[in-house]
């Protein structure tokens, strides 16, 4: 049986070129075989912050050590919900951005259509 098959040597790719050709190869053996092509990764859903935070801490003097560790967890807790409402936001002033470009757009091609509509029915 093993004479029957021909023996695979096993080839270690040395560097991310290598990987690639490797693959782009195993492509080609059968070019009418459909290549796999992964989906877009969809967003993710960050998990957001209470609006507000019961447990605030006051400027005491004499806080003890651990209350340093809180401090550091709300801080970072607030960053980031913060972060994540910017970036909402920019994300949303991106996309009605865009619209109104494709509008005028729109706009522009539908008046330049009618325009060369109108010569052409002159004639």
């Amino acid at each position: 049986k093993m004479a029957s098959k021909e023996k695979k040597e096993v080839v270690i790719p040395k560097t991310p070129a290598d990987l690639q050709r490797m693959k782009l190869e195993k492509l080609m053996k059968n070019p009418d075989k459909m290549a796999p092509i992964p989906d877009r990764p969809k967003d993710r859903k960050h998990p957001t912050a209470p609006e507000f935070v019961r447990d605030v801490m006051g400027s005491s003097a004499g806080a003890g050590s651990g209350e340093f560790h809180v401090y550091r967890g709300y801080r970072r807790r607030e960053l980031f919900r913060q972060k994540h409402l910017d970036e909402h936001a920019k994300k949303e002033s991106q996309a009605t951005e865009f619209e109104k470009i494709l509008e005028n757009n729109r706009k522009a091609a539908e008046e330049k259509t009618a325009k060369k509509r109108a010569k052409r029915q002159k004639k």
